[in-house]
């Protein structure tokens, strides 16, 4: 039976959490639109080097997203103990480790980031924006990195404003800069997509000299701690390595998913993307303040040595996430038909794109639901089973079942949203048995064990 006094004080928690996540991916999200904005006032050329560079650029970010999932694990267990000083020394690692993975990225960047666009066939013109865009990008790659890591491991503190605060400043650095150097406004010279390259450098440069200087200033629940551990690296290694490959898992998979949609046409492959960049930008944000809220109460929850409080908590955050989503879905089910024609004037393309809007919609609910459970289980410290979750799902419906139904099967472009369907399906029903019968909660106990023994 429910507690409501219970569910009541957990749904008042993930609100108080996640509302600064949600509006700072929000912002992310506006950052980059902006770029695309000021990118396609260039040219095509210009858009499409944009595009093929952040391909690449996507891997650094995943480092940084697989180091800062680490961080927010091992950083709200040890809150909730009353840990501090094991707190600030993972902390003080993970953003030294950081530090050491983007230096390759730079290096690579410097010395050949034209041969990496020209490796995707582009013509001549797209290889020299793309490469040096590429290049300036990935010359922040450290920063870049650094800074997820201390913005996940304060939210594991459980302090979600700060890393708002700082990202948000960022972003407005990065978006004045960008406008100003990309377009040569004000007396500034036009640099055209260096400008733009440019404002990413200064803006995650920006983000990550506030975020150290917060550590170093004691300012706020962290700072830095040099004693070095072994038990802590290697803590931060094992959780990170599955999280980076889960989400590299996700975005290798779209190369042959999208060339399978490339059978049934160019039309359905741009609807696809139209219907996926609306649910994305609806759902998104929310998904994944769920899933860091998620990791920061069942992290803190467990640290405090309280197993079975962190299972009636997990259960009150599905219910929240499973209505806010419901509701999600629903309008964006409600507004798909008259939404649509803002992104194409092709009646096939919108037709499409109509159809696979309903098919996300429905499916909110499978997606904030399995961000919840991954959540959980990496606040828990398991990083493994949302990867199996992920890679089964992906290999098995969004690529194999899609294939099966809508090309052996000559079931067309329904078979293709069967498998999407059935993706997240996957993914709900191993994040679901990984809590139900698997370790987590012994895995989060190994780890505070080994981490009480420093």
């Amino acid at each position: 039976m429910v507690d409501i006094s219970e569910q009541k004080e957990t749904w008042e928690r993930v609100v108080q959490l996640g509302w600064p996540i949600t509006l700072e991916q929000l912002l992310n999200t506006l950052m980059r639109t902006i770029d695309v904005i000021v990118t396609g006032l260039f040219s095509p050329v210009a858009v499409a080097a944009v595009g093929l560079a952040d391909l690449y650029a996507q891997i650094p970010l995943r480092v940084g997203l697989g180091l800062g999932t680490a961080s927010i694990a091992i950083s709200s267990q040890d809150t909730g103990r009353g840990a501090v000083t094991t707190r600030d020394r993972v902390v003080t690692q993970a953003m030294l480790i950081g530090a050491l993975c983007g230096i390759p990225f730079t290096i690579i960047g410097l010395l050949f980031s034209n041969s990496f666009i020209e490796l995707l066939g582009a013509e001549s013109e797209v290889v020299l924006l793309g490469g040096t865009y590429l290049m300036i990008v990935l010359s922040a790659a450290s920063m870049r990195i650094i800074s997820i890591v201390g913005a996940r491991s304060l939210q594991g503190a459980g302090d979600t404003r700060t890393p708002l605060l700082v990202n948000g400043s960022a972003n407005i650095v990065n978006i004045v800069v960008t406008v100003l150097l990309g377009l040569g406004l004000l007396g500034f010279p036009s640099l055209g997509i260096v400008g733009v390259g440019i404002g990413t450098f200064v803006g995650r440069t920006t983000e990550m000299i506030f975020i150290v200087g917060l550590f170093v200033s004691n300012y706020g629940p962290l700072s830095f701690d040099r004693q070095f551990n072994y038990t802590i690296t290697k803590q931060i290694v094992l959780l990170s390595v599955p999280n980076f490959f889960e989400g590299m898992s996700t975005s290798l998979a779209n190369f042959p998913f999208n060339a399978l949609l490339l059978l049934f046409g160019t039309e359905a492959n741009a609807a696809y993307h139209i219907g996926r960049r609306i649910f994305q930008q609806v759902t998104g944000p929310i998904s994944r303040s769920l899933s860091t809220v998620s990791s920061i109460i069942i992290g803190q929850t467990l640290g405090e040595g309280r197993p079975e409080v962190a299972q009636k908590k997990l259960r009150h955050i599905i219910s929240f996430s499973v209505a806010v989503l419901f509701a999600v879905g629903i309008i964006l089910f409600v507004v798909a038909e008259p939404l649509i024609p803002r992104f194409t004037s092709d009646p096939t393309t919108a037709g499409y794109a109509i159809t696979f809007t309903w098919l996300f919609s429905i499916s909110t609910v499978l997606f904030g639901t399995f961000f919840t459970l991954a959540g959980a289980l990496r606040g828990a410290g398991d990083t493994r089973t949302p990867l199996y979750a992920r890679l089964t799902g992906v290999i098995t419906c969004m690529l194999g079942m899609s294939y099966l139904l809508g090309i052996l099967l000559d079931y067309g472009l329904p078979g293709i949203y069967v498998g999407i369907f059935l993706t997240y399906v996957i993914w709900v029903i191993i994040a679901y048995l990984g809590i139900r019968y698997g370790g987590w909660l012994q895995k989060a106990e190994s780890l505070i064990s080994e981490r009480e023994q420093i």
